[in-house]
């Protein structure tokens, strides 16, 4: 009995847990959006900054389907096709959640983290010719 109230309140306290890792991490992105924003349209992102991105992107995916799974078992509607699709989900966020964390490590460890992506840009009327074909060659 006394095992039974421990084990619920062990479960509330972890999706509190949760919760808090989705809120935080989505906090974080949501700071940052304007960074990334003018990044993009100035074409040269920080390396770190993108992993970083990455990393949290999947981490609150991945923290969002930790809940999805302890909703559906706390309100018993554990299904075979929900727990295929949640697994197949839950690998992928894995994958991505890892790969930021490889990246981070790997600029952490060189101690280079003022390397950029450049991204070629073109002149909006350049771009915008290309479309209707009428620029002067």
């Amino acid at each position: 009995m006394i095992e039974g109230i421990i084990m619920q309140m062990i479960d509330i306290v972890r999706m509190v847990m949760y919760g808090a890792a989705v809120s935080c991490s989505g906090y974080i992105i949501f700071c940052h959006r304007n960074y990334f924003y003018e990044r993009f349209q100035k074409g040269v992102v920080s390396v770190f900054m993108l992993a970083m991105l990455f990393f949290l992107t999947a981490y609150t995916v991945h923290m969002l389907l930790v809940l999805l799974v302890e909703l559906a078992k706390l309100l018993g509607a554990e299904l075979p096709e929900l727990n295929f699709w949640l697994q197949y989900a839950w690998a992928f966020a894995q994958l991505g959640t890892t790969g930021g964390l490889i990246v981070l490590a790997l600029l952490t460890r060189s101690g280079t983290y003022d390397q950029f992506i450049h991204f070629e840009r073109k002149n909006p009327k350049e771009e915008q010719d290309a479309h209707t074909g009428s620029g002067e060659k």
